[in-house]
């Protein structure tokens, strides 16, 4: 028996409902949205947390960084607005930078669950959104020039919702219709949730969670701990150098790992640099627990005990601790470099686990201008993914996202909503980097545009200058190219097209892992077969 009443096969039974609970909503949020950011590529997260603040369980589709800032994020919002002061039906709300994943785009909410008059729970959520005002800037030089900050605010009271939140937010944006229905979807999913939370403890006889949640955490807690005992003691390091925007920067990371606790820290990053490419320690330490994570213990529910023994820390004001005011608008430029650092510090000990480098920080393009029909404007974005890293047992996928995990949209759904056509869609031949397992290849892809009126086309890229690294003896995949009608452009730019012009991207590919004398002769005929790898470029492995 677990505590009183609650069986291993009980706990088991509430654990997976609840879980189920979560997943449940998610699609419900999904389903309602308006934006395909939300709808297709699933940027965005949804969380359960107990009574307490306790981050409990989460949507599976669910962002990575979301999920590891959203605690951050509860704890800023209770700050504000004390248990006491909640009530049934409030959402609070709010997208700072440095209480939430790191950037205005991203906007979380907090919804308190009431069962019978008593707090039992809160949900959480967070999502993308292409538009928050102002005009999202390569070269912006503080947060103020980044867009709208929304401050911890009830956007619902009591299940009303706030005239004066929505007014703001609906001045401050383009398409205010497809971001305030994304909002709305969320308070659909927290409907739902609430529904089925009462539901579950009616039918298992329980007053609130708190025993289902002390017991979860508790064992999650103990199954991390016993992961990183299994460990050597001592510290491992790692550090390698970025693009940056007008000289190179560099990561450094120290893995300390003593009995069953680890710490892990970057004091030896290069300073925050006046270009939105600084990351908040928020969205920092929700990478490097995300690595951990996936490395040591994927398989135990993820929730406040995994995190008890793991401590990430940063100098202040370094790249990956930014203080405010800085321009943070592309932060994963720096905060996707988190899990490969923790990798590569790690990869004598765990070289059966560790992935090699992937074709990230993530590549994005941001297009915007006048709609077709001359009535209002567009801002839509687009997701390239590059090549994964090669992992310990296979080769690297191409054109999949790591470590964030958002997904390709349909072509046709794009094209639909903007005055492009997207004439290519294409691996690309010798770009994985080779090894015993070769990482996954680049990915080509071109827009034309057919509007009769400019449209502004915003890009921040890395990895054109330093390729995703192999490890244990892989070699790097392939750096990445931005172009404009054949001719490169800067990787981190605004840049408008005309009618007829073709924007070509070609993002990095993942790095190599172990050895290329060690690749068996059969994978190497079916390199040639796929047509991944060239003869020439097998000539010139």
């Amino acid at each position: 028996m677990t505590r009183e009443g609650l069986s291993p096969v009980r706990l088991g039974l509430i654990w997976r409902r609840l879980d189920g609970i979560v997943d449940q909503v998610a699609e419900t949020f999904v389903r309602a949205a308006f934006s395909v950011v939300v709808r297709d590529n699933y940027d965005m997260a949804f969380s359960l947390f107990d009574e307490r603040g306790r981050q409990l369980t989460q949507s599976k589709r669910s962002i990575p960084s979301f999920i590891g800032t959203l605690p951050r994020t509860l704890q800023a919002i209770l700050e504000k607005f004390p248990v006491d002061t909640l009530e049934p039906g409030d959402t609070i709300i709010s997208n700072d930078s440095w209480i939430g994943t790191g950037h205005l785009n991203d906007i979380s909410m907090v919804h308190p669950i009431y069962s019978r008059g008593k707090l039992i729970a809160f949900a959480a959520s967070t999502a993308h959104t292409v538009d928050i005002g102002g005009a999202p800037s390569p070269s912006a030089r503080d947060r103020y020039e980044e867009g709208l900050t929304i401050p911890i605010c009830k956007i619902r009271e009591s299940g009303k919702e706030n005239p004066l939140v929505f007014s703001f937010l609906r001045e401050n944006l383009r398409e205010p219709t497809e971001t305030l229905g994304d909002i709305r979807a969320q308070f659909a999913a927290y409907r739902d949730c609430e529904q089925m939370l009462d539901q579950l403890l009616a039918e298992e006889d329980i007053k609130d969670l708190s025993d289902v949640a002390d017991e979860i955490i508790m064992r999650s807690e103990q199954s991390m701990m016993a992961a990183i005992k299994a460990l050597p003691d001592g510290v491992y390091s790692d550090g390698f150098d970025i693009d940056g925007v007008d000289q190179p920067l560099q990561i450094q990371c120290a893995v300390s790992i003593s009995g069953s606790s680890m710490s892990i820290d970057f004091a030896g990053t290069s300073d925050e640099v006046r270009w939105p490419i600084n990351c908040v320690l928020n969205y920092t330490q929700a990478y490097a627990c995300y690595a951990v994570k996936c490395l040591l213990d994927p398989n135990a529910p993820n929730n406040s005990g995994t995190l008890t023994p793991i401590t990430v820390s940063a100098p202040e004001g370094c790249l990956l601790n930014s203080s405010s005011p800085s321009p943070v608008w592309g932060r994963h430029l720096s905060g996707h470099y988190v899990p490969p650092a923790i990798f590569g510090a790690l990869a004598s000990i765990l070289s059966d686990r560790i992935c090699a480098e992937s074709g990230s920080p993530l590549w994005n393009v941001y297009f915007s201008g006048k709609k077709l029909s001359g009535e209002g404007n567009f801002v839509k974005m687009f997701f390239m993914n590059g090549g994964h890293g090669a992992r310990p047992n296979g080769d690297g996928p191409g054109c999949l996202s790591f470590p964030s995990n958002v997904s390709n949209q349909p072509i046709e759904a794009f094209e639909h909503q903007v005055p492009l056509l997207v004439t290519e869609k294409t691996l690309v031949p010798d770009t994985g980097g080779i090894g015993k397992y070769r990482g996954g290849n680049a990915q080509r892809i071109s827009f034309k545009s057919y509007s009769s009126q400019p449209i502004t086309m915003t890009i921040r890229h890395e990895r054109i200058n330093f390729p995703p690294r192999g490890l244990l003896g892989g070699k790097p995949g392939s750096v990445g190219t931005d172009m404009v009608n054949g001719e490169k452009i800067p990787a981190k730019s605004r840049i408008e097209l005309t009618t007829g012009d073709v924007a070509s991207f070609q993002t990095p590919g993942g790095g190599g892992l172990f050895r290329e004398s060690e690749r068996e002769p059969e994978m190497i005929e079916k390199d040639l077969i796929s047509g991944l790898v060239s003869t020439d470029g097998l000539r010139d492995s």
